[in-house]
This record gives structure tokens, C-alpha cells and sequence, in this order.
């Protein structure tokens, strides 16, 4: 059981809208859907009542909705105490980032950083795009370091949360040089992030905007990481960002299959938590750094 289940269920007896709770916690309807039919699956009753309008909650779950608050509320208050301690020892910036980007951009991203501030202390949390934008809008994160392309809009409010272009790169259909496509002109096996993955909705765009047919899914796993080791085993074609690659590319154990999509990297900040009480000089320090960090190229 995860506490983001009892939250998403908090917000749905709240609003009494799937929708409007889906658009609140920052994830897709049918994702949110999923979380809230994975707290009933637990729980072994239903708690929502899913055949009126607007939505209502079964006697279960008005029964549940107690605990459930009660719940959140513990959790959330030994987090802020556990943390409390820690930041009272020394000034700890949290940057909540992707997968891919804390293997392939952060540490030398952060080295030009810290020569323009000094020495920070900083705690990178990898986690997928969803959870990585619910930590940031939730305070649990200073930053969140991201790719972004227009295809999948960010759906955060840009007088609270102000980004920074940091850098650049490019998602890239790579597979082996030993998988021949199929003789009967079939297209390659597909290595797929899953429907509501930031890279799995931005791949589906590059495959229609390249105009590669969709082969049938071999795997799926929602990091760039394991998808990159399936394509080197010659299990299917798969679109990864160039800076996870390139390395094989140049040596020949992965070959391209189209044309790049550039993609942004992006910095963004809780711009409500900069003039809140756990506001410090070194977030202010890192966001004054990142605006000289990168410009376009000419």
C-alpha cells in the first residue's frame, strides 16, 4: 500500500470527480483510476461507488475516509519531523530528477554549478515523471530536473513553479545491428515505456511524427535504462535519449533507426517554497546558477 493511494483517495472524496482529482494530483485519469482501484484491491472492498454522478463513496468508504486522514496525517508529521533533524544539522537542497538524468546530466550539470556557488549539500531523488512532479508540487523536493518536449505539456502553473532551460537532448529509435527487420516487411519488435510514462508518451509522438510503423511490444519497463539493455540484447527497437547512447551508438553495438526529436532539459523550482520557512541561500544559490548555466546555441 503506498501513501499516494490514501491521498488520491483523500482528493476523490474531496472533489467527487475523477477528473478534477486527476488534474489536482497531476497525473492522467486513467493512472489515477489505477491507484484508486489498487487502494480497494488492498483494502478487499470497494470504497467508491462508481455507478452515480457525481462520484460518491460506498458505506466502506465513508468509513475508510477517517482512517485515511488519520493515516496521511501521522506520516506526513514524522516525515517533517525526521526531516526537521536533518536540516537543522546542515541545509540540505532536494532535487527531485528523472531516471536518465540523474545517470547521464546531473553530475556534470551540478560540477558547473557548484564552481559558480561553492560547495552545496544536495540530495538527488530519481523517480519517474509523475512522482518526481508530485514531490515537487508537494514540497517534498526544492527543484525537479526534467525533460520537457511540447508534445507532453507540464501541467504546472508558471508563477508558482518557474523553470530554467538547463540543456539539451535528443530521444533517438536505437536497436541492434544483429536484429534484421522481418522478411514479410513487418516492423521491429517494440521496446515500450508503458502508456502514461513521460518518455512513452513522447515516444509514441516521435514514432508517428518519423513516420515508423508500430511494431508489436516485446517489453516493457518504464526506464530508458533497461529498455537501452533489452535493444542491446536484440530484443526489439526502442526510443532513448541520445546522451544515454551515445556511447554505442559511436561504437557500433546500437545503430539509429530515425531521426532525432530534440527534447529540453528543464530545471524547475516550487516558487511557493522560496519565501516559505524552509526557503535557504543555497536553493536561491543553485537557481541564480542555472540561469547562466546554458543558453541556445547560435
Amino acid at each position: 500500500m503506498e501513501l499516494k493511494w490514501l491521498e488520491d483517495f483523500l482528493s476523490l472524496a474531496r472533489t467527487r470527480s475523477f477528473s478534477r482529482s486527476a488534474e489536482a494530483r497531476h497525473v492522467t485519469q486513467s493512472a489515477f483510476s489505477r491507484r484508486i482501484r489498487a487502494l480497494e484491491l488492498w483494502l478487499g472492498v470497494d470504497l467508491v461507488d462508481r455507478s452515480t454522478y457525481p462520484t460518491t463513496l460506498t458505506p466502506e468508504g465513508r468509513r475508510f475516509r477517517d482512517t485515511a486522514e488519520e493515516s496521511v496525517r501521522v506520516l506526513l508529521g514524522a516525515r517533517a519531523d525526521l526531516r526537521s533533524g536533518l536540516e537543522s544539522a546542515e541545509p540540505l537542497v532536494r532535487i527531485a530528477g528523472l531516471h536518465t538524468l540523474a545517470l547521464t546530466f546531473f553530475p556534470g550539470w551540478f560540477r558547473d554549478i557548484a564552481r559558480r556557488t561553492g560547495p552545496i549539500s544536495t540530495r538527488l531523488l530519481p523517480d519517474d515523471f509523475h512522482d518526481c512532479l508530485q514531490a515537487l508540487v508537494e514540497g517534498g523536493s526544492d527543484f525537479l530536473l526534467t525533460f520537457h518536449h511540447p508534445s507532453v505539456p507540464i501541467p504546472l502553473d508558471p508563477d508558482l513553479y518557474p523553470h530554467r532551460t538547463v540543456g539539451t537532448d535528443a530521444l533517438v529509435p536505437v536497436h541492434s545491428p544483429d536484429l534484421v527487420p522481418p522478411e514479410d516487411g513487418r516492423p521491429l519488435p517494440r521496446l515500450a515505456y508503458g502508456r502514461d510514462s513521460f518518455l512513452g508518451r513522447v515516444s509514441l509522438f516521435a514514432q508517428g511524427e518519423h513516420g515508423l510503423a508500430a511494431g508489436p511490444v516485446a517489453h516493457a519497463n518504464p526506464m530508458a535504462e533497461a529498455l537501452k539493455c533489452m535493444a542491446l540484447e536484440g530484443h526489439g527497437l526502442a526510443f532513448v535519449p541520445r546522451s544515454l547512447v551515445a556511447r554505442e551508438l559511436a561504437e557500433g553495438r546500437l545503430v539509429g533507426a530515425g531521426p532525432d526529436l530534440p527534447l529540453e532539459i528543464r530545471l524547475y523550482r516550487n516558487g511557493a517554497k522560496a519565501h516559505g520557512p524552509r526557503a535557504c541561500a543555497a536553493v536561491a544559490a543553485i537557481w541564480s546558477a542555472a540561469e547562466h548555466r546554458y543558453s541556445e546555441p547560435a
